[in-house]
């Protein structure tokens, strides 16, 4: 079997605070899952609609210390195992590792099985792990049981310095994490990992700027990213539309990317909270 997927980032808070935040059912109701109940050590589950298969709870505690939280989770008739590892890196910081068993790029790809969206859901919930921790808003969870993708959220920053950076090459690649080359014209191409890595590259059918942004992904659809101005801020709402199946996988990647573009622009002395 492969390695497992592990996915590191730095949450401003002390190691007891976050293991707390792992093993409260209450806390994990607010950044995890619409559903959480936790009796250490028989129980810890969450489930709900911004789960992946969460009809029911379908984990399992497997162990528990001050600094490690590891749990069955059944996913698609798989066994898996998930394991949060907390790393002190100073008083007041923690490094928070998720690392998930029986996941593969090309199920993610293919959206296969539903475990192709553990990188990008846990991307998305560790981000807003620190968001709860930052006292800030949290970013909108992907609903597993609609088809209707769309995400709102307030960025305060004008919708041009937003619009920018969801244009600009160079800009998207330090908030998003990973190569991306654009070319910033109606029929110009998006690459993800660059144009000379890339020989399928999305394609832009639509540009406003300052306020309308449409990108045709292929066979997982159209991504339209639209702005309006609001009380000096800017009101973004992020569409996913154009395809026979909810592409969850590529979403919960979207929202996750949503969480770090609002940091990049609200945060004093931005770096982003991944670490390699």
């Amino acid at each position: 079997m492969s390695e497992p997927m592990t996915v590191r980032a730095r949450v401003q808070a002390p190691v007891k605070e976050v293991h707390h935040a792992l093993t409260d059912a209450a806390t994990m109701r607010l950044w995890l899952a619409e559903h959480a109940e936790v009796e250490l050590p028989d129980r810890y589950a969450f489930w709900g609609r911004h789960t992946p298969e969460g009809d029911a709870p379908h984990q399992r505690p497997l162990h528990v210390d001050d600094h490690t939280v590891r749990f069955s989770w059944l996913l698609d008739g798989v066994d898996t195992t998930v394991e949060f590892g907390l790393e002190e890196e100073s008083p007041e910081t923690t490094i928070v590792s998720v690392s998930q068993t029986h996941f593969d790029f090309q199920e993610a790809l293919t959206e296969a099985t539903i475990r192709g969206v553990i990188q990008t859901y846990w991307c998305l919930m560790l981000a807003n792990l620190a968001e709860h921790f930052d006292g800030r808003p949290l970013t909108p969870k992907p609903d597993f049981t609609s088809s209707d993708l769309r995400a709102e959220v307030l960025i305060a920053a004008s919708a041009e310095k937003v619009f920018d950076s969801l244009i600009d090459s160079e800009s998207v690649t330090r908030w998003f994490g990973f190569p991306i080359e654009i070319e910033p014209y109606v029929g110009g191409r998006f690459a993800m990992g660059g144009l000379a890595n890339n020989d399928q590259p999305a394609k832009i059918v639509e540009l406003e700027p300052g306020r309308r942004l449409s990108v045709d992904w292929g066979g997982v659809g159209i991504g339209t990213w639209e702005l309006a101005e609001s009380g000096g801020k800017t009101r973004l709402t992020i569409v996913h539309s154009g395809f026979d199946r909810p592409p969850y996988a590529s979403w919960s990647g979207i929202l996750s990317g949503l969480s770090e573009l609002r940091r990049f622009h609200e945060v004093a002395d931005w770096s982003p909270i991944w670490v390699s």
